[in-house]
Order: C-alpha cells, then sequence, then structure tokens
C-alpha cells in the first residue's frame, strides 16, 4: 500500500514539473510574440504542445519525463530564435512587464 502511495505521490509531483514547464513555454511564446521577437518554428512549439497533451508518448503516461524533455527543448528552442534575432532590453518588470525606467527617455 505505502508502495502505490509513494507512486502516486511522485507521479503527482512529476505531472506538476511537467505543467510548470507547460506553462512557461506558453508564456514565453506570449511574451516573445508581444515583443515583435521571432519564436522559431511553429512546428516546434504546437509539436511539443501536442506531445503533451495527446496520450501517445514515449514513455507511459504516469511518466512525465518524456514530455518534460520535450517542452524544455522547445523552450530553448524559442530562447535560441530570440537570441539570435539580436540584442534588445532586458524587461525588469514583474512577469515580463515594463517598468517605468524600461523605456529611454
Amino acid at each position: 500500500m505505502k508502495v502505490i502511495l509513494v507512486t502516486a505521490v511522485l507521479a503527482a509531483l512529476v505531472l506538476g514539473g511537467a505543467i510548470t514547464v507547460f506553462v512557461r513555454l506558453v508564456r514565453a511564446r506570449r511574451a516573445l510574440r508581444r515583443a515583435g521577437l521571432p519564436t522559431g518554428p511553429r512546428w516546434v512549439f504546437w509539436g511539443a504542445v501536442l506531445y503533451f497533451v495527446l496520450p501517445v508518448d514515449l514513455l507511459p503516461d504516469p511518466v512525465y519525463l518524456d514530455d518534460i524533455g520535450v517542452l524544455l527543448l522547445a523552450l530553448r528552442t524559442l530562447h535560441g530564435a530570440a537570441g539570435a534575432a539580436g540584442p534588445w532590453p532586458v524587461l525588469s518588470g514583474r512577469r515580463g512587464l515594463p517598468d517605468a525606467h524600461d523605456y529611454a527617455p
């Protein structure tokens, strides 16, 4: 009984981590689009979203490590596409919102 409980708790923690990475991916893409920066190939983002949502996986669904890996790869691709676009001012505001001092006079 304890093994089942520990397994369920670990699966819930890994699922929470996968959802956290998924939310970061969606927020990063939204922030890049709002800033007018490139987000990389669309298929990378949408492929990662579909892989996370669809029940067909390389590993069974209680093990979300493959989903987390795909989401992290997509997040890295978004970051790389934005970095290749060149330097831009870093926004220091909360949740990517600009503060008053982020704008030049």
